[in-house]
């Protein structure tokens, strides 16, 4: 059964997207810690990230860096965390926060809430500064 990341990148689940390649999708935490709150994910289907290959960890993070400098560039702030946490869905997927300290990655804090095109316009801003190659 698929996943609700699978379903996303099938185009079966609406999501915000951020960024896309063959093999990586980006989009925004409908449960954001801060604006800007990103999730990338493998297009391919596997729970657990270090189940990943060696070179789809290496793609991977490579995809996130990217990802982590358009947000950046988007959203002024001192560093972009990461956190691979991997409980709250089967599917391997980064978490990229915008950080003004580090109490902002801390996912016991309580989430933001966006409407729609506070959504849309987050997802647009990120991906206008975006750079695939």
């Amino acid at each position: 059964m698929a996943t609700i990341f699978s379903k996303i990148v099938a185009g079966e689940i609406p999501s915000y997207k951020v960024a896309e390649d063959a093999n990586f999708y980006a989009f925004l935490d409908i449960n954001p810690l801060a604006q800007g709150h990103t999730l990338v994910i493998p297009k391919r289907e596997v729970d657990y990230f270090f189940d990943l290959t060696d070179e789809e960890i290496g793609a991977m993070q490579i995809f996130a860096k990217k990802v982590a400098v358009a947000i950046k560039e988007a959203f002024p702030c001192i560093k972009v965390g990461q956190a691979v946490l991997g409980l709250e869905v089967p599917h391997a997927h980064i978490h990229l926060v915008p950080m003004q300290s580090e109490k902002d990655m801390l996912f016991s804090n309580p989430k933001l809430k966006f409407t729609a095109e506070e959504f849309a316009e987050t997802a647009q801003k990120i991906n206008s500064k975006w750079v695939a190659e």
